[in-house]
């Protein structure tokens, strides 16, 4: 039997995927801020959405020319580069916060996210490459196992050291002293912001120093980097032709806008529902992601006995079927239900990215932006679902608009679903 990772790459594997927790930290730290800075600069669910618009729109900026440059270079400088702007987005923070501009901050998260999209589209083909065909999708599940450790790293961080740290103003009594006496609501607003930016700063110091490791580390140049090199035109007509790669993308691009609503909004579920702090908020969104990490490892396993779109397939039925539950289920019984989406959801990336590249040799390397961008998903549906939340449409004395905005991410699923039948029906 292929060992999931040669003896002989056990080193590089270990520090590619190192990058997979550090992009899982920028995401998770992240989710709660939209919350955050809907609070502290009195705008709307859909205004403080655009935190997410701006980071995911870095991956859809960003993900095509990631794949163009390590095609025509390698994977390590793709890496390298990544670096570079992810350290760069996070100290743009300090003149976004000095600033008090909500689109400076905008612009801060969407350079760090140009860099997220130059590693994401190069280390997950790099680990697929790093041993047998046959046991790729097992070792991208191993490795995308630790993108949730750093996840739930930048929850605590955003609980102990963002969340539980800012004014405890409500909404109302920081809008009451906007008409009252401004200059006292600017330096309340100034302190929070330097408390959003404090923990940036220190992450892109840490990104800086990983970079001067990948920097003098020796990393062996992929098989797939060794062949013949396809023109770009030649491999994209390839990829458009290929119904498994075209519907791969899509599925994950509705992956990925479940993954970012249910962990966003959990705080907004937890306040409007059962009248929550939002650092007490965030405490059940990082039960969510030990669910997450747990099951990942969990999933990782079974994949050695079931096949993965028959896995992929009923996961995402659970998943649906605890969103009803989200939507259907009032108070804690509902928080639960949200709770428990996240040991559904943590097959999925991973599964659908290797399904999609199974086969495709040095095509991956483009194939992979597509995935990338279908990351685009996380950029299009929170700012849809912070607008349905706005609009207080009320179904009935029962479903709240907060609970009614699930519907999305059900609706999400449901393709998930019908996507993994499909591909176990052609396997």
């Amino acid at each position: 039997m292929e060992k999931v990772v040669p003896k002989s790459l056990i080193f590089p594997f270990v520090l590619v995927t190192a990058l997979f927790a550090l992009w899982g930290f920028a995401n998770d730290i992240t989710n709660p801020m939209v919350a955050a800075f809907k609070n502290i600069l009195l705008i709307t669910n859909f205004e403080s959405s655009l935190v997410q618009f701006a980071f995911y729109g870095g991956y859809c900026l960003m993900a095509i020319p990631a794949a163009i440059f390590i095609k025509n270079f390698s994977y390590k400088k793709g890496i390298l580069v990544g670096l570079g702007l992810y350290s760069a987005g996070c100290f743009l923070f300090i003149p976004a916060g000095n600033a008090m501009a909500f689109w400076a901050f905008l612009m801060a998260y969407f350079v760090m996210t140009c860099g997220l999209a130059f590693l994401e589209t190069t280390s997950n083909p790099y680990i697929l490459s790093m041993g047998a065909e046959e046991t790729a999708t097992r070792r991208l599940n191993l490795a995308q196992a630790f993108n949730p450790i750093g996840s739930l790293t930048g929850m605590l961080v955003a609980k102990e050291l963002i969340l539980s740290r800012l004014n405890r103003a409500t909404e109302a009594e920081r809008i009451a002293l906007q008409n009252t006496n401004s200059e006292a609501l600017a330096a309340i607003q100034q302190s929070d912001l330097n408390i959003v930016s404090g923990p940036y700063l220190m992450l892109g110091m840490v990104v800086l120093a990983v970079f001067i490791l990948f920097a003098v580390s020796r990393l062996p140049q992929a098989a797939a980097q060794h062949t013949r090199q396809s023109s770009t035109r030649a491999v994209a007509r390839r990829l458009f032709a290929n119904k498994l790669y075209i519907r791969s993308v899509a599925a994950q691009a509705f992956y990925v806008g479940v993954q970012i609503m249910v962990w966003t909004f959990i705080i907004q579920y937890a306040e409007k529902e059962l009248d929550m702090s939002k650092a007490t908020a965030q405490g059940y969104n990082m039960v969510a992601m030990g669910i997450f990490v747990s099951s990942r490892f969990i999933c990782t396993f079974l994949l050695k006995y079931f096949r993965p779109s028959a896995l992929l397939m009923w996961l995402a039925v659970g998943g649906a079927l605890f969103t009803t539950g989200a939507i259907l289920l009032h108070g804690m019984v509902g928080l639960y239900c949200l709770v428990a989406i996240s040991a559904c959801m943590s097959l999925m990336f991973p599964t659908i990215y290797g399904i999609a590249l199974k086969g495709l040799g040095d095509d991956a390397k483009l194939a992979s932006a597509g995935l990338i961008l279908a990351i685009g998903g996380g950029c299009l549906m929170p700012p849809l679902q912070g607008l349905l939340i706005d609009k207080a449409v009320w179904f009935g004395d029962a479903l709240s608009s907060v609970r009614v905005s699930f519907a999305l991410p059900l609706l999400c699923f449901i393709v998930i679903a019908m996507f993994g039948k499909w591909v176990k029906a052609r396997e």
